[in-house]
């Protein structure tokens, strides 16, 4: 009688993998291949055996988790082998996929802490457990980056109706073709939408999209990741709610970010860098980003409410986002790229749901109130005729206030007159009552009062360097 196994699978060091490309369409062919190889694999060795899709239980976010009979066990491993091989060959070895397989007998939590065990010994010894013929030597691929196999991915996959794959080349997921082929709308939810060209014919390079961009022309990396995921799928208490969370969560972000992408404020804007099973990566026109991740935040606030309401704890229900933009149009998409994620694992650091932009991390609820205040800041400036000096003086009082505390010294802004007189002197000769409402509700909303003090709010920040970038010509 056979036994079913468990077989996990992960791909490692994607972040290292896609950082070393040389130019955005390197970056964009990787990222979009690390997101096929997860989906594409596990139904590639469930077709070429002759198995039911049905033993797919989770794919995609680099790993992915499937039902064997045992008796597949060994040719699935030589499968993946094969496919590591390749996978070797065409990163440069840096990504490296690893495996665990175990009987599904007995609680989930037995069945996964055995998965982890034997991951944990593949990690600590690669080789332990392979067997003997893995140690024959093979012939070696001659040595190549895959350059050209990630430029053509990067530029077709935006409008490609399937994606394929072939034995003879086990890593290598190839669009509109292959011996086993999957539809990209109905058997892999994938997100994919790119901004358009201007003749549509292909995706909008960095150059254009910062040219669409409002104020300054300037691109920038929207990512998101969400808050303590890891710890909500350890909390399943069965396989079947283990892949129910897993393949909720990669339908949202696969399904929500495509649609929010595609609207009308965002489609010429923003292009899609990779959607996982708990986070995503999207770049674009700077302008576009913050709306964008506001939006996201609030359709996976309402999709937690939906989908997990009968979970305790606030694990999974939370997201956290941070925005990085580029020092100049030429930048490298990889360097801006990892400048969002060392933002967004600092704001993970110090707080959950919240966002890092525009030097701050700022709550949720905070942002809301930047928008406004932005708005407010750049009426002023294009509406009223107000000195764009304006912002900077403004911006005076969080720099000057940041050199104060940063030298251990007590005191704060605890003379509210001098803010107001100040705000007084860049307006002269401004009469206009509804200029003067605007003043009156800018200084309002830019200082908290307390007992005996004003504090700056630190979302005025993110407003004023926010209305610097929309006004700036």
């Amino acid at each position: 009688m056979s036994v079913q196994i468990l077989l996990y699978g992960k791909l490692l060091g994607i972040e290292e993998f896609v950082l070393s490309a040389t130019e955005a369409r390197l970056v964009v062919g990787r990222a979009q291949w690390i997101t096929l190889l997860g989906e594409v694999l596990p139904r590639a060795l469930l077709a070429e055996f002759g198995l039911a899709r049905i033993l797919l239980g989770s794919s995609g976010g680099g790993q992915f988790l499937v039902v064997l009979p045992s008796e597949a066990k060994a040719p699935a491993e030589e499968f993946l082998a094969a496919a590591q091989r390749e996978m070797d060959a065409m990163s440069g070895g840096r990504l490296k996929l690893v495996w665990a397989a175990t009987e599904n007998l007995g609680d989930w939590s037995v069945v996964r802490k055995r998965l982890n065990e034997a991951l944990k010994r593949k990690l600590g010894a690669e080789a332990a457990g392979w067997q003997p013929s893995e140690f024959q030597p093979y012939p070696a691929p001659a040595p190549s980056d895959g350059g050209d196999y990630f430029r053509e991915l990067a530029a077709g996959l935006w409008q490609a109706e399937s994606a394929g794959w072939n034995p003879e080349a086990p890593a290598r997921v190839v669009l509109g073709a292959g011996k086993h082929t999957w539809s990209l709308r109905d058997d892999i939810p994938l997100a994919r939408h790119a901004a358009p060209s201007d003749d549509g014919a292909t995706p909008a390079r960095l150059a254009t999209l910062a040219k669409r961009a409002e104020g300054r022309k300037a691109w920038g990396v929207l990512r998101g990741d969400v808050d303590s995921f890891r710890i909500r799928l350890r909390r399943a208490e069965t396989i079947e709610e283990h892949v129910r969370i897993s393949v909720l969560y990669k339908q949202f972000f696969a399904g929500e970010l495509e649609v929010l992408c595609s609207q009308p404020e965002f489609w010429r804007k923003v292009t899609i860098l990779y959607s996982g099973g708990d986070d995503f990566a999207v770049f674009g026109a700077w302008d576009a980003l913050i709306p964008l991740a506001r939006e996201m935040q609030r359709l996976f606030h309402r999709f937690t409410e939906e989908n997990l309401k009968d979970f305790p704890g606030p694990e999974g229900k939370t997201i956290s986002m941070a925005v990085a933009l580029a020092p100049e149009v030429g930048a490298s998409l990889a360097w801006v790229y990892e400048e969002a994620g060392t933002s967004l694992e600092r704001a993970k650091d110090l707080d959950k749901d919240c966002i890092s932009a525009l030097g701050r991390v700022l709550e949720w609820r905070y942002l809301a109130d930047a928008a406004e205040l932005k708005d407010t800041l750049a009426r002023m400036v294009i509406d009223f005729g107000s000195s764009s000096q304006l912002l900077s003086e403004l911006s005076g009082f969080y720099r000057k206030g940041g050199q104060t505390w940063s030298q251990g010294a007590e005191q704060r802004f605890d003379r509210p007159w001098r803010f107001q007189r100040r705000l007084n002197r860049v307006l002269v000769g401004a009469r206009d009552r509804e200029l003067q409402k605007l003043r009156a509700h800018l200084a309002n909303e830019m200082m908290g009062r307390g007992a005996a003090q004003v504090k700056l709010r630190p979302a005025g920040l993110v407003a004023l360097e926010w209305a610097r970038l929309t006004t700036e010509v």
